[in-house]
Parts: structure tokens; C-alpha cells; sequence
């Protein structure tokens, strides 16, 4: 009890000090001019410095159009921000934005198979993924200045957290499907991480953090190196990470889970990345960026005996490109990428009865990706607001797939998927600020169009179309509609077919049914369509002339997605009574159909007896198919208002998100909610909190929230999670001397130390932590420090 009333005392402490440094900064003379951030360029002479220049303004994530706006709202996280809020890495940056799901791949959710939270939520890799409305991680893109990384795992989610955040300008998010622009993937949207083109000097820094009631240790080291010229520039960073897992014992509602049974994942992480680029004359620019990684984990969990999992992750990606200005406002670029991760699991098992181990699963899930895309873009038609501009480009992208099984080379995999694509995209501006239109400021219309051709499928052509209306300069409406898919999985489409023979009563049959058996078949399916969905936003942006420093947005969204690949029997004990499954039972199989599946798939005889195929009376279709439907639709709203006042600067901001979302796992089923529930996303989020700038200091505080879910088992809904964060950070002035570049911070999440709501544990669940691990996080209080210097 004394131990927790310290860090109940030192969290109140740290909320003083922090609340201390604003009230005095309200109540002091007006602030000195603020020192620049640690990460922009330093020079001894500002007009000496060299300007960062670039061939062509910056193409804004979710339209091609170079200077162009999206018809869709799009989330921008800045490094300014990222500083402010104490975030460590993108990992912390993307599970910050309310739009974004915790589940699907990330550190802090529990193994899918004991908890119930299902496979495609499940830390495998230990990286973070985005997965933009809970669709899942293989539905929201991720891209590298714009190029694709490599899928990571199997379900096909990309590790955004093994890029260095020191390197990173900022984050843009388009939550709204973006299939017509990128292509496959993007049904959730897309999330673009940019790099930063002016960094100069070099960056050291240190982090030591963790959780006050036990574990997570965190030992963080970085470096940071970079310069520019007229002509170009170049920026290196490396981080090592090494993170302390959270053992079960440490928290009291996991304390009853066998030791050494752990609740999140130990991990070590080595990342480095590089990024450059050079002009050549007054029309050519080379560019290239480079990023490595490896991420190993550790962690133990009790099933059967105490199983230990030691998984590797390595990550690479190589991005060459060229740009050419060309007359006439026009560009030409050629990019290509490279991009693996290998994933190889590793997990042995103490035998309780001999004391023994015993060798559970040693297999790569490794996937690798080549792209190559020549694209242009440049002014079409003049009119009276503008230029009509066009972009269109054309490419091809190779994505590969190995499941190396060394312990049953029965269960590998191997599997490759190639398409061809072509797109265009026009943005018509029709009436400009210099226009004579009565009561208008602007009005823009864009289109979208983009066709794929798969190797495996055939074609899909995906649409897109948008408007942008300013009636005045303070409000701005936005609207879009489009269609979006994803390819199904390359482990879903090539995975082993498994049949097992077993008696009727082990399906709902009889329990008596003489010599009848069953064959349930599960695994891949070659012969799966793509994924579609079709996708319309409305947004509403409020910024007043009137009101300086004010940003307010109001979006709508809904998403109808069909052809979802599943697993479609949700009960097999029940299978042969439940009416709804018929059509996945074929109660007259052929002698053809039957010698198929015995000689096709991996045989397991669960009867004891001599298979017969005269006794055979149905076979049970499992493997993944496209029949399932989800609907999803909800509200964003944002806002922020910076006050610039004598003492200081003082910025609010925060955004909310409501999602409403239902499934039908056939059309013979109805839909069932999926938002609000367990292992699912809450309805309810948002994040809401302040920053205070004052010359050097920089203090911020943040209230997170989470809805309750409800656990469709008994019908009982968890309280909601909300929890507070807060940071205090120091920069020094870069003035000659030992302190110069220096900055210092120190960070709080959790800082009143909520615990995870709970739910009462079923089946094989009770061998989890028993919590919603994708909503509500483990970790309690985390208090760390930091310390950076730029030289």
C-alpha cells in the first residue's frame, strides 16, 4: 500500500508541476522569442543558411494532383505536434487518433487464439498497424513517402512503428477508401508517412520509462544525422529499443494466470532509416529512400504447459525515383520499390508430467513486394478559376508469399500475385476566388479512375468523385464517393486445405448415428474474389476570418463492404441443425468429390475406425469464402483554437469519433452489431487536451476515452477507459555553450493509473488477461524521461 501511495504521490506531483508551469507563465511578462524546434536547421548565420528546395509542390496525400486538396477530410499529426503530445514513436502517434482501431496487429493485444479476440487481432509481429474503422490491418494502406512497405505476418498488416519517428515530418491520414488513387488495401483509406527533406546536424538521444505498478522497463537510444544544400539534402536516424515485458503477477486481475505468463510483450527493436535527394540542373531530381529493421519479442503464456514464443521480425525497403520538369508545368516521375519482412516464429512448450520441452511451431511467414509506377500530372485546360490538371500513370506490383513449416513441411505455403494498373485523375476548379460568382469563393470538382488487372481474377475497376465548395472563406464543404476493394490474402487463397473425418454428434448430429460419418474441410481458397466496398464522405470545415488560430470539422462517412473473405461457420458443434449453414453442407457427396477431397487435402481420421467413403453422409465446407457483409458508418468532429496571448501560447484541440458497424456473416444470417462489442471497436472515442508554449517550456495534458463494450456471451457492458496523459518538456536556446541544443522532457500516460475494464472469461479466454486487450490497455501509469541534444 505504501509503494502504490508513492506513485500515487509522485503522478500528483508531476500534475502540479506541469499545471505550476502554466499558471506562472499566465501570471509573468510577456515571453521572450521561443527557441526553434530541436529538429529544424541550424546555422550560425540565417542568411547564410541554404534553402531546402524541391522540383514540384508536395502532392497531398489522398489525391495525385501536385498542390491539389482531397475531396476527403485528411488528419495531419506534424513532429511539432508529436513533440508536444510525448509521443515515442508512430506506434503511440496512430493509437492517439480516435479514427484508428487498436486491434488487428499491435504490442499490447493478447494472442487471438486463448482470448476470443480472433486471429486477425493478435500481436504477432510486436510492430503497430494502422486500421482505420476496425476493418481490420490488411484494409488500411500504409506508404512511405508515398511507396508502399511490405506486408508483415499474415494478415497481410504493415510495422508503421519500425520507422524512427526522428526522421518522420509528419503523418497525413485519409480515413475515407482511396482504391481509386492507390489501389488495393485502401477500403479503410491510407496512411502517408513523410520524411523530412531539412534536417541539419545531428541528434542524440536517450529515453528510460515504465509502468509504475511493474514492467515494461524501456531503455531508448537514438541518433539522428542530416544536412541540405541548394540542390538536395540527406537524413539518417537509428533507434534501439529495448522494452521489459509486463508479467501477469504485476497486475492484480491477471495475478491468478499461471508464471511466468506474461501480458505484454519484452521486446527488442533496431531501426534504421535513410532518405535522400538530389537535383540535377533545373529539371531533374533523384531520390531515394531506405529503411531496415528487426523487432524480437519474448513472451510466455500458460496452455498446456508453459509455452515460450521468441518471434523475429526483419523488415527492409529499398525506394529509388526519379523527377523530371518538363515544359509547360509539367512532371514525369519513375519510381520503383523493394520491400520484404520476414517473420519467423519460434515457440517451444514445457510439458508439466516430464518437465520437458518439446519444439510447438518454427515457420517464416515472409512476404516480399516489387512495384515499379511512371507517372505524370500537369495543367490540361486553362479556365477562369485555374488550370484544369491532370495526373495518370501506369505500373505493376509483384507481391510474394512463403509459409516455411520446419516442423511439418506439409503445412508450407508458397504463393505469388501480380497486376498490372493504369489511373487517372482530373480536378476541375470552376469557380476561383477571383471568380465573379456571387456568393461563392470556390468550387472544385475531381475524378478518380484506376484499373487493375490480377493474375489470379481478372480485372477490378474502382471510381472515385469529389466536390469542394467554399460558399465564404470561413466554411468549406467537402463530398466524395467511390468504390474501393482489397485482393483476399495470399495465405487465404494458397493456405493447405485440412479435412477431418469425425462422427455426426461432433457437429449437432445424432448421438447415435451407427457408421454415418462427416468430413469438415477448412483452409484456403483459391478460387476467392476480391473484397469491394463502396464508400461516400461529407465533411464540413468551419475556420473563421474573424476567429484567428480557430479549426473546427464536421465529417460524415459510410462504408457498405461485401465479398468480406471469412471463415464462415461460426459454430461448428452445431453446424448440421443450424439452417442458416445449409448451403455449406453437402449432404450427397459424389464418390468423385470425395476421392478429390482425400487426395487434395491433409487427412486427420478423428473416428478411430477405417475410413469408408460409402459411410460418408455430408461434407462440411469451412475454408475461406467471400460472403460476408459489413456496414459501417459514423461521425468525426475536430476541432482546435490557438490564443496568442502577452504570456504565451495556449492551443486546444481534440477530436471525437462515433462508429455504428454490423456484419452478416451470410446472406442467411442477420446483421449483428460489431462496434460496441468485444474485441471490436467502442462506439465512442476521442481524444481532448491542451498545450502551453512559453519561450523554452512546453507543458501539455490529454484526456483519452474509451466506450464501454459489451460481451455478447452474457450480455454485460465493461465501464469506459478514459485516462490521462501529460507532458513537461524544456528546450534550451541554441546559443554557443554546453547546454545548447538541449532538451529535456518528461512524460506521463495513465496518470492516475486506471485499470482495464473487465469481463468475465469463457472457454479457452480463461486462460487470457481477462480485459478487452484491442480497446483498453495493461500498462497503467508510465512514466518516463528523456533527454536529446542537437549538435
Amino acid at each position: 500500500m505504501k509503494t502504490r501511495n508513492r506513485r500515487t504521490a509522485l503522478s500528483i506531483a508531476l500534475l502540479a508541476v506541469i499545471a505550476g508551469a502554466s499558471g506562472a507563465a499566465l501570471a509573468q511578462a510577456p515571453a521572450p522569442a521561443e527557441a526553434p524546434p530541436v529538429d529544424e536547421a541550424v546555422v550560425d548565420d540565417p542568411e547564410e543558411a541554404p534553402e531546402a528546395t524541391e522540383l514540384a509542390s508536395i502532392t497531398v496525400t489522398g489525391t495525385r494532383i501536385r498542390g491539389g486538396e482531397a475531396p476527403s477530410p485528411v488528419i495531419t499529426i506534424g513532429s511539432e505536434r508529436i513533440r508536444e503530445e510525448g509521443l515515442a514513436d508512430l506506434g503511440e502517434v496512430i493509437r492517439s487518433v480516435p479514427q484508428n482501431f487498436n486491434g488487428g496487429q499491435n504490442p499490447g493485444v493478447s494472442s487471438g487464439g486463448l482470448s476470443g479476440a480472433g486471429f486477425a487481432n493478435a500481436n504477432v509481429t510486436g510492430g503497430s498497424s494502422l486500421n482505420l474503422r476496425g476493418l481490420g490491418p490488411d484494409a488500411t494502406l500504409t506508404l512511405l513517402n508515398g511507396r508502399r512497405m511490405a506486408y508483415s505476418g499474415f494478415v497481410q498488416a504493415v510495422d508503421i512503428g519500425a520507422i524512427p519517428v526522428e526522421a518522420v515530418d509528419r503523418v497525413e491520414i485519409a480515413a475515407d477508401g482511396a482504391s481509386a488513387i492507390y489501389g488495393s488495401d485502401a477500403v479503410g483509406g491510407v496512411g502517408n508517412v513523410i520524411l523530412k527533406r531539412d534536417f541539419d546536424g545531428v541528434a542524440l538521444g536517450a529515453r528510460y520509462g515504465a509502468a509504475t505498478d511493474g514492467g515494461l522497463a524501456t531503455r531508448e537510444y537514438s541518433a539522428t544525422a542530416g544536412t541540405y544544400w541548394n540542390s538536395g539534402g540527406l537524413i539518417a536516424s537509428y533507434k534501439d529499443v529495448s522494452v521489459d515485458p509486463i508479467h501477469a503477477s504485476k497486475r492484480h486481475y491477471s495475478d491468478h494466470l499461471g508464471p511466468p505468463t506474461t501480458i505484454y510483450p519484452g521486446s527488442d527493436l533496431r531501426s534504421g532509416l535513410f532518405s535522400g535527394y538530389q537535383r540535377l540542373g533545373e529539371a531533374v531530381e533523384l531520390r531515394v529512400d531506405a529503411l531496415g529493421s528487426r523487432r524480437d519479442q519474448l513472451y510466455f503464456f500458460d496452455f498446456m504447459g508453459i509455452n515460450r514464443l521468441a518471434p523475429e521480425t526483419t523488415t527492409s525497403l529499398v525506394s529509388p525515383g526519379v523527377e523530371f520538369l518538363l515544359p509547360q508545368d509539367w512532371t514525369l516521375s519513375l519510381g520503383g520499390t523493394w520491400a520484404k519482412s520476414d517473420h519467423d516464429e519460434y515457440q517451444t512448450r514445457t510439458v508439466p508430467a516430464t518437465g520437458g520441452s518439446v519444439l510447438v511451431a518454427d515457420e517464416c511467414f515472409c512476404n516480399e513486394s516489387r512495384t515499379w509506377e511512371l507517372g505524370g500530372e500537369g495543367p490540361l485546360i486553362p479556365l477562369a478559376a485555374g488550370d484544369v490538371r491532370l495526373a495518370l500513370g501506369a505500373g505493376y506490383r509483384r507481391n510474394e508469399f512463403w509459409r516455411r513449416n520446419g516442423t511439418n513441411p506439409l503445412l508450407s505455403v508458397q504463393g505469388d500475385e501480380s497486376a498490372r494498373f493504369a489511373y487517372a485523375e482530373v480536378d476541375v476548379p470552376l469557380i476561383g476566388a477571383d471568380s465573379a460568382a456571387s456568393g461563392t469563393r470556390r468550387l472544385s470538382l475531381t475524378a478518380a479512375l484506376r484499373r487493375e488487372d490480377y493474375s489470379r481474377f481478372g480485372g477490378v475497376t474502382t471510381p472515385k468523385v469529389g466536390m469542394i465548395f467554399s460558399p465564404v472563406g470561413s466554411f468549406t464543404a467537402k463530398a466524395s464517393w467511390g468504390r474501393s476493394f482489397k485482393a483476399p490474402t495470399l495465405l487465404q487463397v494458397h493456405q493447405g486445405q485440412v479435412s477431418q473425418l469425425a462422427f455426426p454428434r461432433a457437429f449437432g448430429g445424432p448421438a447415435d448415428s451407427g457408421d454415418d460419418m462427416v468430413i469438415r474441410i477448412g483452409g484456403g481458397n483459391p478460387d476467392l474474389k476480391p473484397e469491394r466496398a463502396e464508400t461516400w464522405t461529407a465533411s464540413f470545415g468551419f475556420h473563421p476570418e474573424s476567429v484567428p488560430g480557430l479549426e473546427m470539422e464536421l465529417a460524415a462517412f459510410h462504408v457498405d463492404y461485401v465479398d468480406r473473405v471469412v471463415q464462415p461457420i461460426i459454430n461448428y458443434s452445431q453446424v448440421l441443425n443450424d439452417p442458416t449453414a445449409a448451403r455449406l453442407v453437402d449432404r450427397q457427396p459424389s464418390a468423385a468429390e470425395l476421392e478429390r477431397i482425400i487426395s487434395t487435402t491433409r487427412f486427420f481420421n478423428a473416428t478411430g475406425r477405417s475410413y469408408d467413403p460409402d459411410n460418408v453422409v455430408a461434407v462440411i465446407h469451412g475454408e475461406y469464402v467471400n460472403v460476408a457483409r459489413q456496414k459501417i458508418k459514423g461521425v468525426d468532429l475536430s476541432a482546435s483554437q490557438r490564443f496568442e496571448l502577452d504570456s504565451g501560447r495556449l492551443t486546444a484541440r481534440g477530436s471525437v469519433a462515433w462508429i455504428d458497424s454490423v456484419q452478416q456473416a451470410t446472406t442467411a444470417h442477420e446483421f449483428l452489431d460489431l462496434s460496441g462489442t468485444l474485441f471490436h471497436p467502442a462506439k465512442l472515442s476521442g481524444r481532448l487536451g491542451m498545450v502551453w508554449e512559453r519561450g523554452n517550456l512546453t507543458s501539455s495534458a490529454f484526456a483519452n476515452h474509451i466506450g464501454g463494450v459489451t460481451n455478447p456471451v452474457d450480455g454485460k457492458k465493461s465501464a469506459s477507459f478514459t485516462t490521462l496523459d501529460a507532458t513537461l518538456r524544456y528546450a534550451s536556446d541554441r546559443s554557443v555553450g554546453a547546454w545548447s541544443g538541449v532538451v529535456l522532457a518528461l512524460s506521463a500516460q495513465n496518470l492516475l493509473d486506471r485499470a482495464p475494464p473487465l469481463y468475465t472469461t469463457t472457454g479457452t479466454a480463461i486462460y487470457s488477461a481477462p480485459f478487452d486487450s484491442t480497446n483498453y490497455s495493461a500498462i497503467g501509469r508510465f512514466l518516463s524521461l528523456s533527454v536529446s541534444r542537437h549538435f
